[in-house]
């Protein structure tokens, strides 16, 4: 607006001027006698004039006011934004300032206090010193009295007794010996039962949790198969001319066929439960087809077994799929489905396998162990079982060599080789599996057990326990799961029937082979007769 005035001044000059010179021109022009009217009306002309530029200078001196009023408000309203800016920037430093400060003052009361409760301690620990230092003396010097005293007594002593120093000693001795024998005894005792009450506590509670969780069927195979047929016409045909076509299905499946009075039935018998199966579908086929001569049965033998090969291997790997167990090698699935056709003492090798995988796992889980590497050594166990008669040596040791053969971990193939005993255990899963495979193998009903062998076992636990010193009479009661040994109460005292109870079960443990566990009561009583008469 300023520079607006500015020009505006010259403006009003070179106006002036020129409207000064058209008069003057147009008096030369016009003559004297319009000068004066002229002059007048210049003057006329010059006042507007001064009037107009009067009026533009107010207006713009008005604009200039009102452009410097708006000017002036947004500068102050620019101030006032940054001073409110400024003064919260520096609220916010003064709050961090306050807050350090407030730190700095907190850690220096700490440190006053810690350094405080150090130099306490520190005088504590001085005053103790010097207490010990003092209480040493006092010791020595009571020591060096005791000495005296000691060494005075022991010659008066030998005065009174008689006796030398080493002979004293000898006979406290002899005395101190017995008498911590029978402390000892006790003290072993007390152990052993709280020992025994807990471990006892803790190995129900596993395998009762184990045995409610699983739900394994169990069913006994036979030897034997029972193929029906439509009418006893087709006996004939079985048998053949002169017996040919039973001859070549013997020859061709490895098993027996009778053919008796039993009506619209053929029995097929054979210890090889895969060979009877085999005979089985091949048979029923083979009277379905109606064609029956040595050439078919040969053709239709040849491709059932092959089918149950395949399906055998489907089984391995669905039980496999079933427990969780992955990377296993092609040999062993077909092993695992073999089990399938193999039985032990009546029990289904595979249902066995199985159940035990369950057990192991599930106490492995409980103690905290890797689950899926118990559950494989568990259904893996009795893997070398699944071999032919051809192969010699125990089955354990035959499942371990198989195991190590394909890879699998160093403790699976431990736990397979030594869950009957037949090596070192070496890690935690192994006996998990012993322990499994007795609880599956006892469950009643699982498995059948000669009468032979089962009133051997039970004479071998008697004589077992009647080998001990003291021993009246033992009695093998329950099935062979508890041995009563009665004792003569003037040989074995109440401390040492312990002992003996433990003897006992430690050399059942180490000659025996027997299913699950065997408990050892042991019987001391005095009994007092008096006849009335």
């Amino acid at each position: 607006m300023s520079e607006f005035l500015i020009w505006l001044v010259p403006i009003d000059v070179l106006l002036i001027v020129l409207f000064f010179y058209l008069g003057w021109f147009f008096n030369n022009k016009l003559g004297k006698k319009s000068l004066a009217a002229t002059s007048e009306r210049s003057k006329e002309i010059l006042e507007n004039i001064n009037k107009e530029a009067a009026l533009i200078k107010r207006e713009a001196e008005q604009e200039a006011q009102q452009l410097k009023k708006e000017k002036l408000l947004e500068v102050k309203d620019e101030f006032h934004k940054k001073k409110v800016e400024f003064d919260n920037e520096v609220n916010l430093r003064k709050q961090k300032l306050s807050g350090l400060e407030r730190q700095i003052h907190q850690k220096e009361e700490s440190f006053e206090k810690r350094v405080e409760t150090a130099n306490q301690k520190e005088k504590e620990v001085r005053n103790i010193e010097q207490d010990l230092q003092i209480q040493k003396k006092n010791i020595e010097t009571k020591a060096a009295e005791v000495g005296k005293l000691e060494k005075e007594q022991n010659d008066r002593l030998q005065k009174i007794s008689g006796l030398t120093t080493e002979e004293a000693k000898q006979m406290l001795m002899e005395n101190m010996v017995n008498d911590a024998r029978t402390d000892v005894n006790k003290i072993v005792k007390e152990i052993f039962e709280r020992a025994k009450a807990e471990v006892k506590k803790d190995a129900q509670k596993i395998i009762i949790q184990a045995i409610q969780r699983t739900a394994a069927e169990v069913s006994v195979e036979s030897t034997v198969s029972v193929v029906q047929i439509q009418n006893d016409e087709l006996k004939g045909r079985i048998i053949g001319k002169e017996g040919r076509n039973i001859r070549s299905f013997e020859a061709a499946t490895g098993v027996d066929v009778i053919v008796d009075d039993t009506p619209e039935a053929v029995i097929l018998s054979s210890y090889d439960m895969f060979r009877r199966e085999v005979a089985r579908i091949s048979l029923e086929r083979l009277i379905a087809d109606g064609r029956i001569h040595p050439a078919r049965i040969e053709e239709v033998v040849a491709k059932v077994q092959a089918e149950l090969e395949e399906e055998m291997f489907k089984d391995g790997e669905h039980t496999a799929l079933q427990m969780g167990i992955h990377g296993m090698h092609t040999e062993m699935i077909k092993l695992v489905g073999r089990m399938k056709y193999r039985s032990s003492y009546g029990q289904n090798l595979l249902q066995h396998s199985v159940e035990v995988s369950y057990l192991t796992g599930i106490m492995a889980a409980e103690l905290g162990l890797d689950s899926t590497m118990a559950k494989r050594a568990g259904l893996l166990h009795d893997v070398g079982k699944t071999m032919d008669r051809v192969t010699e040596g125990p089955h354990a040791l035959i499942g371990y060599d198989l195991a190590k053969r394909y890879r699998e971990h160093p403790i699976i193939c431990n736990s397979i080789g030594s869950h009957h005993d037949d090596m070192t255990m070496e890690s935690a899963i192994a006996p998990l599996v012993q322990a499994a495979d007795a609880i599956s193998g006892a469950r009643p009903g699982a498995r059948r057990e000669p009468i032979e062998g089962y009133v051997k076992r039970l004479e071998t636990l008697e004589l077992l326990a009647k080998s001990f010193d003291g021993v009246a009479k033992t009695y093998a009661i329950q099935a062979g799961r508890e041995v009563r040994v009665v004792v003569e109460h003037e040989k074995i005292d109440d401390i040492f029937a312990d002992k003996l109870a433990f003897d006992i079960a430690r050399k059942i443990e180490a000659e025996m082979e027997y299913p699950g566990q065997i408990r050892v009561t042991v019987i001391r009583e005095v009994r007092k007769v008096h006849i009335a008469k």
